[in-house]
């Protein structure tokens, strides 16, 4: 290799590891807001997604034997099933959450922590997110937490033993996209542990900046499920991710002011 290439060791993938845990891949998925399960079930396996995020407060895992069960459609020996707290507003709630899903899904410690400001923007209540992250580490959950895009609260997160940090791109089901990349950008700059965009991816394009950036990965679920067709939405997704992925480990040519050389030889030019 020649140029800037041998400056610096070139990027090699590896796989995503979450709380000791293994993933090839690097796109999660929600299974809320589909018509119905049929087509939860074909968007998710369109999406080839490893992790699977489920609404405890909002689906039933079992706690209603009367009422269909989301995990016969998402099955816990396909995927990881990532409980998460969708709906509530304290640290205490959030708790008690977790603890619901670890009791429906026979000891299980992974879980998504999200709690939120208000139920207008869906902006995460810091202070409580901080305060439930603590309680439920000490619990022995293994968390990860969606949060605002500050870097301090994000490193502290990490510190504290959150397993990922889940940065928020724009508001929670808003398809604005990355609204501050330099926020995240920082925060993937002094990552202690996986960086997953959660919250306001609404195209491919967006996925795609987000793992250029140098996400590990991100979590969509509004931008597939209100799509007019999910699951070729999740199959875009996923390639996007990919694809983002790949130009991350390339990385991109350096931005020039101006384009002053030329992208051929100039050595036996005509008339030179």
């Amino acid at each position: 290799m020649t140029g800037s290439a041998t400056e610096s060791t070139p990027r090699f993938d590896k796989p995503l590891v979450i709380a000791g845990r293994s993933f090839t891949s690097r796109l999660l998925v929600g299974t809320g807001k589909y018509r119905d399960f049929d087509e939860t079930r074909a968007a998710t396996e369109a999406s080839a997604a490893e992790i699977v995020t489920v609404a405890v407060r909002r689906s039933n895992l079992g706690q209603n034997p009367d009422e269909p069960n989301l995990l016969d459609v998402i099955s816990p020996e396909r995927y990881t099933i990532l409980p998460n707290t969708a709906g509530c507003y304290s640290a205490r709630d959030a708790a008690r959450t977790c603890q619901l899903a670890r009791e429906l899904l026979d000891g299980h410690n992974l879980v998504k922590l999200e709690v939120l400001g208000n139920a207008q923007t869906l902006y995460p209540n810091v202070v409580e997110t901080l305060a439930a992250a603590r309680t439920l580490i000490d619990d022995g959950f293994d968390v990860m937490v969606y949060t605002s895009d500050d870097p301090i609260v994000a490193a502290e997160l990490a510190s504290m033993g959150c397993c990922a940090v889940m940065p928020l791109g724009s508001l929670i089901g808003s398809g604005h996209g990355l609204l501050n990349p330099h926020a995240l950008s920082l925060i993937i700059e002094a990552a202690q542990v996986p960086i997953l965009v959660d919250a306001g991816i609404g195209t491919p394009s967006d996925a795609a900046t987000a793992m250029e950036l140098g996400c590990d990965g991100v979590l969509i679920n509004s931008a597939i499920a209100h799509a007019r067709q999910p699951a070729l939405m999740a199959r875009a997704m996923r390639k996007a991710v990919e694809a983002g992925r790949e130009a991350w480990l390339a990385e991109r040519m350096p931005r020039k002011t101006y384009a002053a050389s030329p992208s051929s030889p100039a050595e036996g030019i005509i008339g030179s």
